[in-house]
């Protein structure tokens, strides 16, 4: 599975808890957003994270 940055977006909109992840790691670790989504993409979806058969079905 490849990381893509559309998928990422979309996933972030339709959820409100990774929508407030996505801010909490912008935050913390003073990120751009572009970057702040990749990591959380590698934390929550890569892998057979929580999200990532929401991701697949994008």
């Amino acid at each position: 599975m490849q990381y893509s940055q559309p998928k990422m977006l979309q996933l972030v909109k339709h959820s409100a808890e990774l929508n407030r992840q996505l801010k909490t790691i912008m935050k913390e670790h003073e990120l751009e957003k572009s970057f702040a989504l990749k990591a959380l993409y590698h934390s929550v979806v890569k892998d057979g994270g929580k999200y990532q058969r929401d991701y697949q079905e994008l």
